[in-house]
């Protein structure tokens, strides 16, 4: 039981830490534009060039 006058003040201090890291994201725009990031990662800005793209009768597997 005297392990108690440890883990709690500890489990406390690690929850405050969690919501003042959570806190200053969202005061710094972390969480503004949640759709922009994941449409930018799927999107073709530019066409693949043709000597990137495996040729289909190369005839090597």
């Amino acid at each position: 039981m005297e392990v108690l006058v440890f883990l709690v003040p500890l489990a406390l201090t690690l929850g405050a830490l969690g919501l003042a890291g959570f806190l200053w994201s969202l005061k710094n725009g972390q969480y503004d534009d949640l759709e922009g990031a994941g449409w930018r990662a799927i999107a073709d800005d530019e066409p693949a060039s043709e000597e990137t793209l495996p040729s289909a009768g190369s005839g090597r597997h």
